[in-house]
């Protein structure tokens, strides 16, 4: 989708390495969760832009954006208090692509996805362990991966998989890109982009897969509803 740079990011693109990590992490778990049934409901809780809706949407049978009264692209309205009027067990998946950061209460939000799922459906969840201030249009929690942990399960879920994206060391260096970028004129931060994002690439593959599960600039978390 041309001007989607949520979904196929620039190589100049300030978030280049973990906007096309997250798509691809995402995207290949919402394969698996529909790969034997493409009849599902789904959906998108805190939809903002929908990025990935049209490689999501041919998997599923039906897609619900639902959002903030601010975004009219939302196919359903919600109020900061993150409570919809959609019946109970109405999805099969819901997906929670970084918005846990900026509710209001983390705890509500999770209590309406599990009552809004049916029994043993799931929830595709990603949002931040170290990053930048940015409100949307606000913006109140990180998470290390322990307290992300402790905060899902603490409304009954069930973790089948948590993921982390970019490790320590990358995750450093994406921080002082984001710290120095501020002080650039325009016409310097793409290239300035390019050069930090082939380090951030690089050392990214310092820590393993257990290490960046550990800490990391971002999590992506598959939970269930219990059947």
């Amino acid at each position: 989708m041309k001007g989607n740079d949520r979904l196929y990011p620039s190589i100049f693109h300030t978030r280049y390495v973990v906007l096309s990590q997250l798509r691809d992490i995402t995207i290949a778990r919402m394969q698996e969760l529909t790969a034997a049934d493409k009849t599902q409901t789904l959906i998108d809780f805190g939809c903002g832009e929908m990025p990935y809706r049209t490689l999501i949407e041919p998997m599923v049978g039906k897609y619900l954006g639902v959002d903030l009264e601010m975004n009219p692209k939302a196919d359903h309205h919600i109020g900061f208090d993150s409570k919809t009027t959609l019946p109970d067990g109405y999805a099969d998946i819901i997906l929670s692509n970084q918005v846990l950061e900026h509710v209001d209460t983390p705890s509500g939000y999770l209590q309406e996805a599990m009552r809004l799922l049916k029994p043993g459906g799931h929830i595709i969840c990603t949002t931040h362990g170290y990053w930048f201030y940015h409100p949307t249009p606000n913006d109140y929690w990180r998470w290390t991966s322990a307290g992300l942990r402790k905060t899902i399960e603490a409304e009954g879920f069930h973790i089948n998989v948590f993921h982390g994206v970019l490790g320590l060391a990358a995750s450093g260096l994406q921080l002082l890109q984001d710290g120095i970028i501020a002080k650039l004129p325009k016409f310097l931060v793409p290239p300035f982009a390019l050069i930090m994002q082939a380090k951030i690439r690089l050392f990214n593959k310092i820590n393993t897969q257990v290490q960046r599960d550990r800490d990391a600039a971002l999590y992506v978390v598959v939970a269930q509803k219990p059947l």
